[in-house]
């Protein structure tokens, strides 16, 4: 498990296993979000299976799967509506944690500095600089 914080109450991740619920749980995080389609993983890492034993872990457990190039701005408005539902820390993972970050800093464009959007998932290896005329936009228009 390698949990990669972008704020006190918002980490990103590779993915992770059902055998990781318990110590992400234990680090102080009240709720999951997976980021990646079914389609993608093997049965054993569908949401159901993760949703279960993040449930039995005493985590909430969001799905809004992001396609990989197919990002939509219902995934951002799902992603934000999930973060706050959780009231906590939030851990969201996906394949490499990259789609994580995006959805999370599409969601944050007027609450956050642009620059830090971008730099924040940077120190991570995530690189959002293409996104930073539709976070400039997205913060006029929210």
């Amino acid at each position: 498990m390698d949990i990669r914080p972008l704020t006190p109450t918002y980490a990103v991740s590779p993915q992770i296993e059902t055998s990781d619920l318990p110590a992400i749980k234990a680090a102080g995080f009240v709720a999951v979000i997976n980021n990646r389609p079914d389609a993608e993983i093997p049965p054993n890492l569908h949401s159901s299976t993760m949703r279960s034993a993040a449930e039995a872990a005493g985590l909430a457990f969001f799905a809004n799967p992001v396609i990989g190039g197919m990002l939509t701005m219902e995934n951002v408005t799902e992603q934000a509506a999930a973060i706050q539902a959780a009231g906590g820390p939030v851990l969201a993972y996906c394949a490499s944690g990259n789609r994580c970050s995006m959805v999370w800093a599409l969601a944050h464009a007027g609450q956050i500095a642009t620059d830090d959007l971008i730099n924040i998932p940077a120190r991570h290896g995530y690189q959002l600089e293409a996104l930073r005329n539709q976070l400039n936009a997205l913060a006029k228009t929210g």
